[in-house]
């Protein structure tokens, strides 16, 4: 039950409706005992500095952010972690309140960790290997970050448009990293010298999910861990693709709720039920929503 000491956060998107966040931390405070309510906060563009300003006001402790305002909503924060500057992006909002009310806005990026985290989570240890990462929007822009912190020795960007490949290579200036255009041939190509695959783009995510990056009829090589950021269905065309091959996978949700985990012990400072975080997000996936 909401109270006048109930603490709230929530995820400000457009659209927001889909989002599985609501659910996933509802769930977690309600296990650990907390009075938190997390609620979806639809903010169109161009309204982020208003619905900023309306978190503060409205005594909020803090917030997700997800598209299109993670870029948008840096300069409206006080100040934010060398983690979310170096990614470009914040995902997560603290607020925090002086003894005189006066109030800071901190933002943070937990998806980079959160793929990490996930990532090691599915068995696979980054350190010294070499990946292919597909895409080049901000979600690979986080993976790429992670990868490289986490000791990755070789990462190849691979993108249908071959300029944002390159821009966010120069974008993160280090030697490690490659680009080259995304077509099936070079696809093949490139994992036929890596360990991990990793798509980060929205190919095969729900309703669409006959799409895969991976051709058709080509069998993923069996020694590859192929890591799909989509995680509706859990099971995309990709991963089942490289589980007839015989790979390792690991589903787009692990990220979600990892990132999710990160954000939500900024908020609480306890540590975060993954276990009950995930199953929340299960069902309402089952639910459809």
């Amino acid at each position: 039950m909401i109270d006048g000491r109930t603490q709230l956060v929530g995820v400000i998107g457009w659209p927001v409706e889909h989002s599985l966040s609501p659910a996933m931390h509802n769930a977690a405070f309600e296990a650990l005992g907390l009075n938190w309510r997390y609620v979806p906060l639809p903010v169109a563009p161009g309204m982020v500095e208003a619905a900023v300003r309306g978190l503060v006001a409205l005594g909020f402790r803090g917030a997700n952010v997800t598209v299109p305002h993670k870029q948008s909503v840096m300069p409206v924060l006080d100040s934010t972690a060398p983690e979310a500057a170096a990614i470009g992006a914040v995902n997560t909002i603290l607020i925090t309140r002086g003894p005189d009310a006066t109030a800071t806005v901190s933002g943070y990026n937990t998806d980079a960790q959160g793929f990490i985290n996930a990532l090691r989570r599915g068995g696979f240890e980054p350190q010294g290997t070499r990946v292919i990462v597909v895409g080049a929007g901000g979600a690979a822009r986080a993976v790429v970050r992670g990868l490289l912190a986490a000791g990755a020795v070789q990462i190849t960007v691979l993108n249908r448009t071959l300029e944002r490949a390159l821009r966010l290579i120069s974008d993160l200036g280090d030697p490690r990293l490659t680009a080259q255009e995304l077509t099936p041939e070079s696809l093949v190509t490139a994992a036929d010298g890596a360990e991990l695959l990793v798509n980060t783009t929205t190919v095969g995510m729900w309703p669409d999910v006959q799409g895969s990056i991976w051709p058709a009829g080509v069998p993923v090589p069996s020694r590859l861990t192929v890591f799909d950021l989509v995680y509706n269905p859990l099971e995309t065309s990709l991963l089942r693709q490289a589980r007839k091959s015989g790979a390792q996978t690991i589903d787009g949700l692990g990220m979600l709720v990892e990132q999710g985990a990160l954000a939500f012990e900024i908020w609480t400072g306890q540590p975060a039920p993954s276990e009950v975080m995930r199953a929340a997000c299960e069902k309402q996936l089952r639910a459809g929503r």
